[in-house]
């Protein structure tokens, strides 16, 4: 039994943050019996963040992750709305108190995409390319294979990015394959980086269903989430707690599960690519032991790397 309507939901404003909350917008309205009236029981509440005001800086240099939620999560306290919508990968490694993720979602691809007008690869990129990301931990990922490669920031919406690349500000450029699939443009997709060996975001593809703790919609929004979705992040946000990750920290994990199993690589590397530490693991599928196994593979990078992590 649910609490009456509308669900509030708070969401960024770009097309893919609209798009995606769309998504998670007609399956509550679906499981509210009101599939034909989303915006009457589950109406979106668009907030302009402090990531999305600022383009020309990169996150690093302004504050971190925090400014694409930090708008939203003051929504929630000041109860302008009953739920958010982040793409998890955004989202910093402890919540404020008083506020819980309580639903993971069934994830997307959680790669990193290549797209390039002429080019299919990092490998096929000629020397001194120019690759345009705003990721610390891409740049480094694409260092360490490509150490000539020339990197310019890149930020903004993924239309502003793909217009860039159109127009030839770049050779190439890396983007969440997540984000491009759900605005429908995978088609416009090279190639992409093997999450194992190169792995992305902790979380990414996954979005996170926010929401206060003391919530009378908890419970009903908890019922969105996704299993084995909840499982993975859970191990790849333990790595991000343990190394106290942040924008100044090129960090990835990924987790994949194998059936009773999930396997997770967790790897940092130096911001110029030359450093790199990884550490791989495998433990029961069950969310408290992947928290675990994150927490035990990011403490041991951590510990190994040193001051050597922080950018």
């Amino acid at each position: 039994m649910s609490p009456t309507p509308p669900l509030r939901i708070g969401t960024r404003q770009s097309l893919l943050a609209r798009t995606q909350s769309g998504h998670i917008q007609a399956e509550i309205a679906r499981r509210l019996g009101r599939a034909d009236a989303p915006d009457l029981v589950a109406p979106l509440v668009f907030i302009i963040t402090t990531g999305d005001r600022i383009q020309d800086r990169r996150l690093m240099d302004i504050g971190g992750k925090a400014l694409f939620t930090k708008e939203i999560e003051r929504a929630l306290f000041d109860d302008e709305i009953d739920m958010a919508v982040h793409s998890m990968k955004d989202v910093p490694a402890e919540p404020p108190e008083g506020l819980a993720i309580v639903a993971l979602p069934a994830r997307e691809d959680p790669r990193d995409a290549f797209l390039s007008e002429r080019y299919d690869s990092l490998e096929a990129l000629p020397e001194r390319a120019r690759l345009g990301t705003a990721s610390l931990r891409r740049q480094a990922q694409a260092l360490a294979l490509r150490p000539d490669l020339q990197i310019e920031p890149l930020r903004g919406n993924v239309d502003t990015r793909l217009r860039r690349l159109a127009e030839g500000d770049f050779d190439a450029i890396l983007l969440a394959a997540a984000g491009l699939n759900r605005l429908g443009l995978g088609e416009r997709v090279r190639g992409f980086l093997d999450p194992w060996t190169a792995p992305p975001a902790p979380g990414q593809g996954a979005l996170a269903l926010q929401c206060r703790t003391d919530s009378p919609w908890a419970d009903f929004i908890s019922g969105l989430g996704d299993r084995p979705t909840e499982i993975c992040v859970a191990a790849e946000r333990g790595a991000l707690i343990a190394l106290e990750a942040n924008c100044r920290t090129a960090m990835g994990a990924h987790a994949r599960l194998s059936g009773d199993i999930l396997e997770l690589a967790v790897e940092a590397l130096s911001s110029d690519g030359t450093q790199r530490w990884r550490r791989e693991g495998s433990c029961p599928a069950n969310a408290l032991d992947a928290r675990l196994l994150g927490l035990e593979l990011g403490h041991a990078v951590r510990d190994e790397a040193g001051d050597a992590l922080i950018a």
